[in-house]
């Protein structure tokens, strides 16, 4: 959740990050959906928990209204204060994400990704930093995955993934490899610049 300004520009940095975007100020008028989804996503976030006053409720509806409709004409279905800083979704596609999920960051959804709950249960997945899905993964109801953990396409995850720094793959997933997430997701999110901070 995003609680002042200086995080709201942190996850929007790192988002940008997370998208191989560094090297542009804005998105440009026509593209970058993506990345327009992603920050009105995080406008919603902070709207929600930082909008005092009739003009800040005015301007979160707005961006509400906005959010909606771009969401619609992606197939994302990711409600906000889901997923922490720098997250990742490279294609277009349907992705369906319960409201209940928690994540950390950096994380990455490819196309056709759906984590959500089971059962009528209103309990979803807790997931941990820099994870990756790929194309189709399916984590199903209240897992809990990992840090630094790899899912790759069609997996379907049903049971905890304790395993910090591991691959998981098939349905139901298992463990492929002792190899992290991290050739998965941009380098720029790992570098460090000389005070410590990511860059």
């Amino acid at each position: 959740m995003i609680n002042n300004r200086q995080e709201y520009r942190e996850y929007l940095r790192l988002d940008q990050l997370a998208l191989g975007r560094q090297n542009d100020r804005r998105p440009r008028l026509f593209g970058d959906e993506i990345w327009k989804f992603e920050i009105l996503l995080r406008k919603v976030e902070y709207d929600g928990s930082c909008g005092r006053g009739p003009a800040a409720k005015l301007a979160g509806k707005w961006h509400k209204l906005r959010f909606h409709r771009l969401s619609v004409k992606l197939g994302f279905t990711i409600p906000p204060d889901v997923f922490g800083p720098g997250l990742s979704i490279p294609h277009y596609g349907t992705i369906v994400v319960h409201g209940n999920v928690r994540a950390g960051k950096n994380c990455r959804l490819q196309e056709g990704v759906t984590i959500g709950a089971t059962n009528g249960s209103h309990e979803a997945a807790v997931i941990g930093d820099n994870c990756y899905f790929g194309s189709g993964a399916k984590v199903i109801g209240a897992v809990r995955i990992a840090d630094d953990v790899a899912v790759g396409a069609n997996a379907v995850v049903t049971r905890d993934i304790a395993e910090a720094g591991t691959t998981w793959a098939g349905a139901p997933a298992r463990k492929i490899s002792d190899q992290n997430s991290h050739s998965n997701l941009c380098g720029a999110l790992f570098a460090q610049t000389e005070d410590g901070r990511k860059r």
